[in-house]
């Protein structure tokens, strides 16, 4: 029992050990971090095109959920 648990706490700090060690090698391998911006572009707004597409996509999928949840009509 003694050897099984010797065993285990080996492999432990093994484990332990190699992975500090491999985030330490990848921290000094990372590539500097591109600054953050400083200005925010705005959009050109949006466009009555664009709107209209929207609201047929809407219309349409409304319609199409609607016909599924009435189920078969009976006569």
């Amino acid at each position: 029992m003694l050897v099984g648990m010797g065993t285990v706490f080996v492999f432990l700090t093994l484990l332990v050990a190699t992975t500090t060690l491999m985030s330490r090698i990848a921290l000094r391998l990372r590539p500097a971090q591109a600054p953050a911006p400083t200005r925010f572009v705005q959009s050109a707004g949006t466009h009555e095109e664009d709107i209209a597409v929207i609201s047929a996509a809407i219309a349409a999928h409304r319609a199409a959920h609607r016909a599924r949840s009435r189920g078969p009509e009976k006569r």
